[in-house]
């Protein structure tokens, strides 16, 4: 089954590189560098023990950026960090210079796979969440490469996707050295689609031990003193919304700043892809809204919405907010990450689909720190209720804080597990 997928893969390449030159209209970066994504790049030279690092984009690097450090702490490991994305690309650059090795993650082809091995000399790959490819696998396994998920996850919906291709899914995962798990509920997933259950290990959500050091507690503070005009306004962000929820954000906004006791709430509006800024933008503006960029750095005191159209920012963003919706849920996407706004201490809303994140959904559910919404009204509603009601507003958030502490550990769990393939 192997074989055929790899047939279809190199017969897709053209349609591949034509879709890379349609993404790069609106993020020219597509454009660029398409020789490593065929791992024609020197050489790596180290003296150290290589350990390859794949995170598909910013949320997944910026999720391994704390264990990232800690394994450059040993010393003695040299890095390669691959991305999919140009944002993930520009974010491991910001993030640690030239303290790994970076490239685009080669494809999932067996010469292209072999090329980038003889290169790079991996002793060790580490995957991030749920990035899994048949060839990369098996190749690691022939070469005696350990390969271990990290920060795993397995909604229901990609169970299944699995379990319609179990012929290629399943000798897949039998090649995976370890995976550690987010939780029990998405373990027994991996190990129903065909994980072996000794190579499954539960260590929890890595995302729990975010930690936000003074500098970004200050650079936040700086942005809420500007956007709030010294408290004077209430910040609602609406963080990595998809195509279609702007719209229904739009219209919640709108009813809200209708009424006399909400004049004061000012929206942040963070699309979740950089292709997406100028549209939004554009969408914002022809609503009537009186719109402010981030990027732009000026923000007139009768502005309305402000538009996150930076990269690496959101963190302070939210650390600049009082509520807090996370996009990808109103429409079919399963959501985004909700750690980063509780850590923050902000009452959470969200769309229904949730997917994604199920397992934290539930917990900050289940806390009273999230609350789910399906229409414009029902966001509206949330929203004048968080903004009139401090207390409630404040309850929500202490909860969504309680719940980030009480499930914090997984990073030192994760970095034991993979002390062992070391």
């Amino acid at each position: 089954m192997r074989f055929i997928y790899t047939c279809i893969f190199y017969l897709f390449i053209p349609f591949i590189l034509l879709r890379l030159l349609w993404r790069a209209i609106a993020a020219p970066a597509y454009a660029k560098r398409w020789s490593e994504r065929f791992a024609f790049f020197k050489p790596l030279v180290s003296d150290k023990k290589v350990v390859w690092f794949h995170t598909v984009s910013v949320g997944e690097f910026i999720a391994a950026l704390p264990l990232i450090r800690k394994l450059q702490a040993r010393g003695d490991l040299q890095l390669v960090v691959t991305t999919t994305t140009p944002t993930g690309s520009e974010r491991v650059r910001a993030s640690l210079g030239d303290s790994v090795f970076h490239a685009y993650s080669p494809y999932d082809l067996p010469d292209v796979l072999a090329r980038f091995i003889s290169r790079v000399k991996p002793s060790l790959l580490l995957i991030m969440e749920t990035e899994l490819w048949p060839n990369t696998l098996a190749i690691c396994a022939k070469k005696n490469i350990p390969s271990v998920l990290v920060n795993a996850r397995m909604s229901e919906k990609s169970a299944r996707g699995y379990d319609k291709f179990s012929l290629l899914s399943r000798p897949m995962l039998q090649c995976l050295s370890r995976a550690l798990v987010q939780n029990t509920t998405d373990a027994d997933r991996f190990n129903r689609i065909g994980l072996p259950v000794p190579n499954t290990e539960v260590t929890g959500n890595i995302k729990f031990d975010l930690s936000l050091t003074e500098e970004v507690r200050e650079k936040a503070a700086v942005l809420k003193h500007e956007w709030s005009q010294g408290g004077e306004n209430i910040i609602w962000i609406a963080a990595s919304t998809h195509q279609g929820e702007d719209e229904i954000i739009l219209d919640a906004y709108a009813q809200c700043i209708k009424k006399s006791e909400l004049k004061n709430l000012r929206l942040i509006l963070v699309p979740r892809h950089p292709e997406r800024f100028s549209t939004v933008t554009n969408l914002c503006v022809s609503r009537g809204f009186v719109v402010a960029k981030r990027s732009e750095h000026s923000v007139p005191a009768h502005t309305q919405i402000i538009i996150g159209d930076t990269m690496g920012e959101l963190l302070f963003m939210f650390g600049a907010s009082d509520i807090a919706f996370i996009g990808g849920s109103l429409v079919s996407n399963g959501g985004h990450n909700f750690i980063e706004p509780a850590v923050w201490r902000l009452p959470i809303l969200s769309g229904t689909s949730v997917f994604n994140f199920a397992e934290v959904a539930r917990l900050l559910g289940d806390a009273g720190a999230l609350t789910l919404v399906s229409s414009a009204d029902e966001l509206a509603k949330q929203v004048e209720l968080l903004v009139t009601d401090a207390d409630e507003r404040n309850r929500r958030g202490a909860v969504a804080l309680q719940v980030a502490n009480e499930n914090r550990g997984a990073l030192e769990k994760t970095l034991a597990a993979i002390e062992k393939f070391l």
